[in-house]
């Protein structure tokens, strides 16, 4: 059944009108004779007034390979949106709402755009998040709770973004992110970015539940204090009619020369997330239909975001973690694993992950995607994270399309690194090397020495370095302070120079 919008997201690269032909009868060869013309990613708008196209318009693009973005009925005329099969690497999508603001992460002709994604053996970044200063934060809750404008909130944040650029480019990194400094934590952000989803306190959540006793109790067993942490309520169909992250992306490459590595939620953590099955009203029947809007808008935000310069994209699955390692008796639990949300038996949800992780990067350059997993980053008490080695994980793993896995190593809570042996030859390795929880500072000789490790599984070509996770997943949790976060960069960075000239590579 499709979706009618009011109104498409996008302006299309091509249109045609098909009449009452159907797709039987003509429209497919119409079709046909139009997409080929236009580039991978590109729009074309498909008008008919047959009302059988919307049923069989959606079926062939299944099987094509295309993307069936978005339908809007207007009397007897309907108006279909189709994504090309493939990548949108170059060119200009533009908005059509009314108001005509354009999308961000678009190409601009005056800025100078990176060509050469190529990074240096033994690559240095964090993994995405950065402690935001006191009056940042003050500024985030400000803005949530709608005292703050806009305008004023992004002069505050581009100020936090220089300030962790500037760490990070201090330290020696070779690749920056912008600290995620906008978002409230590393997930639920994406809540306040979709028309169809609203970023609300967990606790108001009560009136829409089907057992509101039990919702209680669920929260009391979360480890962030519900009422202080926000979370995506959906309450109708998604769309994405602004980025996510393409506005990070596009101010942090103001303020550095350097690469620069964007992370955003993956499908399967946040269709766990979303998901609500204690939820009684809900926009879709069953979270597999979410799950198929997931993975649409997060298409639609990496291509984008590939268009505007960003030399990596990150997906963040930490949840996979949940599903093999939590303790069947409780413990184990955490916010960030949407706990509330539905959960079948281990093989059932790493079948589901893996479908939705290929489905949003299929078609896009491997070498430019990545895949971030841990095993929990809300506190600083490594005995309340999970535990347990890559093996249960590694099956998904060697199926998932992306050029490097940035995986938790620094903590024994990860097993042996042997593990990750039968990853692909083609993936590189982002090696966990300190651990963001502890004030300790890792000297440059642990680093070089757990690289070593790595090397002698994967070689030196294969081997980035970083943290095993970020310094503030969660805005008001962060797990070290500025001024560590980035000695233990600087420590890294270091061991870095020792490694390549070790090895002979650069």
């Amino acid at each position: 059944m499709t979706d009618w919008n009011s109104e498409h997201p996008f302006a299309p690269h091509a249109s045609f009108d098909g009449g009452d032909l159907d797709c039987g009868n003509g429209l497919l060869l119409l079709i046909r004779k139009h997409i080929d013309p236009l580039d991978a990613g590109q729009l074309l708008e498909i008008k008919s007034t047959d009302s059988t196209v919307e049923v069989e318009l959606p079926a062939w693009c299944r099987l094509t390979g295309n993307e069936l973005v978005s339908a809007v009925k207007a009397g007897g005329v309907r108006s279909y949106l189709v994504r090309k099969k493939g990548a949108a690497l170059v060119g200009r999508v533009e908005s059509s709402r009314p108001d005509g603001v354009k999308m961000s992460g678009l190409e601009d002709s005056t800025r100078p755009t990176q060509t050469d994604f190529r990074l240096p053996s033994f690559a240095v970044m964090g993994v995405g998040s950065w402690p935001r200063p006191g009056w940042l934060l003050r500024a985030i809750h400000e803005r949530l709770s709608g005292r703050l404008p806009d305008d004023q909130f992004q002069q505050d944040a581009d100020d936090a973004v220089r300030l962790a650029i500037a760490a990070q480019e201090r330290a020696g990194v070779d690749v920056v992110t912008d600290g995620e400094q906008r978002r409230d934590n590393y997930a639920s952000f994406v809540g306040g970015r979709l028309d169809g989803c609203q970023l609300i306190p967990i606790t108001d959540l009560l009136p829409y539940v089907s057992d509101p006793a039990e919702f209680a109790e669920e929260l009391r067993a979360l480890d962030v204090p519900a009422d202080q942490v926000r979370h995506p309520a959906v309450f109708g169909k998604l769309k994405r009619t602004q980025p996510l992250a393409v506005h990070e992306l596009e101010r942090a490459r103001q303020f550095t020369a350097k690469p620069v590595k964007v992370a955003l939620p993956g499908p399967y953590l946040l269709t766990r997330t979303m998901w609500l099955d204690c939820v009684a009203d809900k926009a879709y029947q069953t979270r597999e239909e979410l799950a198929a809007d997931v993975v649409r808008v997060l298409r639609e935000e990496l291509a984008d975001l590939l268009a505007a310069g960003a030399a990596i994209v990150q997906f963040d699955e930490p949840v996979l973690t949940e599903v093999v390692f939590t303790r069947p008796a409780g413990g184990g639990r955490s916010f960030m694993c949407g706990a509330l949300g539905e959960k079948k038996d281990t093989a059932s949800e790493l079948e589901f992950a893996g479908g939705l992780i290929r489905a949003v990067l299929d078609g896009f350059p491997r070498e430019r995607l990545g895949l971030h997993v841990c095993r929990g980053n809300w506190s600083r008490d490594e005995g309340v994270a999970l535990t347990g080695p890559y093996t249960p994980l590694v099956p998904l793993l060697k199926t998932l399309p992306v050029g490097t896995f940035f995986l938790e190593m620094a903590t024994p809570r990860a097993g042996e690194l042997a593990a990750l042996r039968e990853l692909p030859e083609s993936v590189r390795i982002g090696l966990g090397v300190v651990n963001q929880k502890l004030d300790r500072l890792e000297s440059a000789d642990e680093i070089v020495t757990r690289a070593a490790a790595a090397v002698s599984l994967f070689g030196p070509d294969r081997v980035f370095l970083n943290p095993d996770c970020g310094f503030a997943t969660f805005a008001d949790n962060p797990l070290a302070s500025a001024a560590v976060a980035e000695r233990k960069l600087g420590a890294i960075a270091l061991a870095a120079r020792t490694l390549r000239a070790k090895y002979g590579v650069g």
